[in-house]
């Protein structure tokens, strides 16, 4: 074989080595449809951690001051747990949280997200927010893992008669 084909042979198991992610790249699983402008951009994701930023807009702001809503900051800290979770049909059934330091407009918000116990299909994620190095959030999210898509689910025999 000459020795340009054998190059262009490398070339190509090189490149799809890449495209598959062998080199144990962890790909989104979940939440493919969220807005990131609204609920932030994933920075890393690893298998059980996530960082997210938020950087804060307009269409956030709560008043006149600057002060962005806490839905927002929740929703970016919801959105780090389901992704640090990374299962397909997840979905968040408690939260305990607080908010720690008021965000404002154009802040940069890093959310980190760590799952921090497994059991059968529940999750719990811890969640931190940041502002350069101040804590803004904390939160512990639990979460359960669904067979199939929440929507989906057959909640009791009643419906499925319904349906026929």
């Amino acid at each position: 074989m000459s020795k340009s084909i054998e190059n262009e042979i490398e070339n190509e198991e090189e490149l799809e080595l890449e495209e598959y992610g062998t080199d144990n790249k962890v790909f989104l699983q979940t939440h493919d449809k969220i807005n990131v402008s609204l609920s932030g951009e994933i920075e890393l994701l690893e298998d059980g951690y996530v960082e997210i930023r938020l950087v804060t807009t307009a269409d956030m702001l709560a008043d006149h001051l600057g002060l962005i809503h806490g839905g927002f900051i929740f929703s970016a800290a919801d959105y780090a747990a389901m992704a640090a979770i990374n299962e397909k049909n997840v979905v968040l059934v408690a939260a305990d949280t607080q908010f720690l330091s008021p965000v404002k407009l154009h802040d940069d918000v890093i959310f980190k997200a760590k799952v921090r116990h497994k059991e059968g299909r529940k999750r719990n994620v811890h969640v931190d927010g940041f502002v350069f190095d101040i804590k803004v959030f904390e939160g512990e999210f639990k979460t359960v893992i669904t067979e199939r898509h929440v929507l989906k689910l057959k909640l009791n025999e009643d419906e499925e008669a319904q349906e026929l």
